[in-house]
């Protein structure tokens, strides 16, 4: 029977979330309904209220949540009611030519659940990401459910969803930082400060956080980073080469997502030097460079999408690593809040006060 609660949607182009009543349907084949226990606020979720991602409003807003499985549908076996989740908007299929080549991370076919959620009166709703996690119950693909272990806090496991995982595998996945490696990260919010996490993890010798924030610098010391540079005063490409004996970073992460930060970022790096951009651009913008200088300095130019990463591989791993003290993830947990602290908390990521703020149910 469809259960109705309570979640946060937004209902036009730059209007205020509001909270509404949410009707979610029982599942149906190769879906699961999950209870929720803690939604991270994700500056993804304000690109879908700014209409940055698409006008198919409404939206019910929330993606990086971690919450309890309620009731499947049938054919799921991946999860059963009572599991403890992450959800994750990379359900991969399978079948696609990515999956049959072992590259399952790059899936080109991830799937939603089917049905449809809606308001009280029959409107449609658009969830983020597929998932629509600022509500009490959401309707996902059984496969966008990954249990991991349930002792984690289901506020910091949440924030693997998104995020965190994006930072973290930025660094781990996507730009293979290895033992001994020089690192610089530009941008430290939450993704620039997780793969600054990330490249502490795989065990890189110096972490050159770049940012125009000292408030944000000392948050990235304070997660691993070994030097700093505020970009505001000093010019980071020539402040990186100086601290990596004039050559440049063996890897750079470009947290931010603009044309003027992604050429520091290359020109940052060493010869043969790889570039991740994992910060998200907007479509008007545009990138030029000298193509000779792009042949020249050999390495590798890569996009980090949700970092590369594989829900079912990496997400156990990681909730493991938390467990064990090796990886802070509640230190990315700036406050918790309630349901109808959204609107709020959207105006404290935008003046950059947070790491994240968490919705917890």
């Amino acid at each position: 029977m469809a259960q109705q609660v309570q979640g946060v949607i937004a209902r036009a182009k730059g209007a205020p979330v509001e909270i509404a009543t949410i009707t979610v349907p029982d599942p149906g084949p190769g879906e699961a309904v999950v209870k929720i226990q803690a939604c991270g606020v994700c500056h993804t979720d304000l690109h879908y209220r700014e209409g940055g991602i698409n006008d198919e409003f409404p939206f019910l807003l929330g993606h990086e949540a971690a919450g309890v499985v309620e009731s499947v549908g049938d054919g799921v076996s991946e999860v059963a009611p009572g599991d403890f989740v992450i959800l994750n908007w990379r359900a991969v299929c399978g079948q696609c030519r990515a999956c049959r080549r072992g590259r399952a991370q790059y899936c080109f076919n991830t799937h939603n659940a089917k049905q449809k959620m809606t308001l009280a009166d029959g409107t449609e709703l658009s969830p983020a990401l597929g998932i629509g996690a600022f509500a009490e119950k959401t309707l996902v693909a059984a496969g966008q459910c990954t249990k991991v272990d349930p002792a984690a806090s289901p506020a910091a496991a949440g924030l693997l969803g998104c995020g965190v995982m994006a930072g973290l595998g930025a660094a781990i996945n996507t730009g293979n930082v290895g033992r001994g490696d020089s690192v610089a990260v530009i941008g430290c919010g939450g993704v620039g400060n997780a793969s600054v996490v990330g490249a502490r993890l795989a065990g890189a010798a110096k972490i050159i956080a770049v940012d125009i924030d000292d408030k944000k610098l000392a948050t990235a010391r304070e997660l691993g980073a070994t030097h700093t540079v505020n970009s505001r005063s000093t010019d980071p490409i020539e402040a990186v080469r100086q601290l990596t004996g004039g050559f440049g970073a063996d890897v750079v992460i470009e947290a931010v997502g603009r044309p003027e930060t992604y050429e520091q970022a290359f020109y940052a790096r060493d010869l043969a030097g790889t570039v991740v951009l994992v910060g998200v651009p907007t479509p008007e913008m545009k990138l030029e460079l000298p193509l000779l200088d792009v042949f020249g300095r050999g390495g590798a130019l890569k996009s980090s999408w949700y970092g590369d990463c594989l829900p079912s591989r990496d997400f156990p791993m990681l909730i493991d690593l938390y467990l064990q003290g090796r990886l802070d993830l509640d230190a990315f947990v700036t406050e918790t809040i309630a349901l109808d602290d959204v609107e709020k908390a959207f105006e404290r990521m935008h003046h950059g006060d947070v790491l994240r703020s968490v919705v917890v149910f």
